[in-house]
């Protein structure tokens, strides 16, 4: 103690009086410095010592942010429930899944017994008024685990919860995990299992089958769910109406594509994204996109995938256009390049019509572009035109005047007039 004494005098008199504030990793820890006007920046400078800083420090899957913890604690810190979701929110983001699902398993395990005589999270969480974890913390762990051991690993778990976590939440975690694998029966299956239970089953559930249904091709039961939705009362939302209009259009069931939008249309919160997904997928449909879309024609490659599949991942790029997300407008298309598939004029004239609604001229330049350099599909003038018709005739002639422009820019010659 007295030597801690001394060290610190010694370092007052040499760099000015020292204020440290440790703070959990929310927010950094601070040191500030009264320094005398010759000292320096670099003098000044720490690097941060917070837990988010320190876990995310480990690069190596399988070192285990529990030590990391324990040396946290062990230091005469704490720890609050918050902190766990949030480092648990920030690791999922950056796809490191194992370390992810370290941080909420030691928040979902806090209330329980340690099994083989680990010093447990319980004793280092600052609860703030919260007694348990949260259903939402239990689903989150159901999806790591899917993602690092495997749905075998994750059903195990779900199984063993006791019947009072077996949620909404986190049965449709489960049921996610089932859809994004195609485990068609096994999703079947909780589906039932969970309408058995009385279980108020939400907007997601519904979407988690139909989304299912539309990646094993079964379309023809997309509609059933909607049904079913609206029999229980469960308002459908703009996922639920992109995964129907996909169905029908994958059908070439124009007719009702434009009663889904009509439905939209009718609704009494449809704000400024269902206004703009309507309109992207009018533009879709009026630029004779689905018409001269084939069933069956098979893509060249090696996966198979159907112009039926490809026209779900088109009402995908829709969806995000019409959510303003370009991120994921980003994400899909860099996916589907990546795939080796063979693209055709109504995937590019998709991608553009989201970046030309969401007003990013840069990057519907530069799809042009590739367009225009594609080895599998040559540039289409003539689908380029429709596009401005299609513009024009749901009233977005501004769009349209740009999109000519840019057009024009790129050389692209014989494009129609835009007024």
């Amino acid at each position: 103690m007295a030597a801690r004494t001394i060290f610190l005098k010694l370092t007052r008199n040499a760099r000015g009086r020292e204020r440290s504030q440790f703070r959990s990793f929310t927010t950094t820890t601070e040191v500030v410095y009264e320094d005398s006007p010759n000292s320096s920046e670099e003098e000044r400078g720490e690097t941060p010592d917070d837990l988010k800083s320190r876990i995310f420090s480990l690069r190596l899957p399988k070192r285990s942010t529990t030590n990391v913890l324990q040396r946290w604690v062990g230091e005469g810190r704490l720890i609050s429930i918050s902190d766990l979701r949030h480092i648990s929110k920030e690791l999922r983001k950056s796809r490191r899944f194992k370390h992810a699902l370290e941080s909420i398993q030691q928040l979902v395990d806090s209330n329980k017994g340690s099994d083989g005589g680990e010093e447990m999270i319980s004793e280092w969480l600052v609860y703030h008024n919260q007694d348990e974890a949260l259903d939402s913390d239990y689903a989150i762990r159901i999806d790591l685990m899917t993602k690092v051991f495997g749905i075998d690993s994750a059903e195990r778990y779900f199984e063993g919860l006791p019947t009072t976590v077996k949620t909404t939440e986190t049965c449709t975690a489960l049921l996610h995990s089932y859809a994004s694998l195609r485990l068609t029966e096994k999703a079947e299956d909780l589906y039932e299992r969970m309408k058995e239970a009385n279980l108020s089953l939400n907007t997601v559930t519904y979407n988690e089958m139909m989304t299912l249904y539309m990646s094993v091709g079964q379309l023809e039961k997309v509609p059933l769910i909607v049904e079913e939705m609206k029999l229980q009362k469960v308002a459908p939302d703009l996922f639920t109406y992109n995964l129907w209009v996909s169905s029908c259009a994958a059908a070439l069931n124009i007719d009702k594509v434009r009663r889904i939008l009509d439905e939209i249309s009718r609704g009494s919160d449809s704000g400024e994204q269902w206004i703009r997904y309507m309109n992207l997928v009018n533009i879709y449909i009026t630029s004779g996109n689905l018409v001269n879309s084939g069933l069956n024609s098979v893509v060249e490659s090696e996966k198979g995938i159907t112009q039926r599949e490809w026209i779900s991942y088109d009402f995908l790029i829709i969806l995000y256009g019409a959510l303003g997300n370009k991120e994921k407008l980003d994400q899909i298309w860099k996916s589907l390049r990546m795939t080796n598939l063979k693209m055709t004029s109504r995937n590019y004239v998709c991608i553009l019509s989201s970046y030309l609604m969401l007003g990013h001229m840069k990057e519907a330049g530069e799809i042009i572009d590739q367009w225009k350099l594609s080895a599998a599909t040559a540039f289409d003038r003539s689908s380029c035109n429709r596009l401005l018709k299609a513009y024009k005739e749901v009233g977005l002639e501004e769009s349209a005047v740009d999109f000519r422009l840019l057009l024009i820019q790129k050389g692209c010659d014989e494009i129609e007039e835009s007024q």
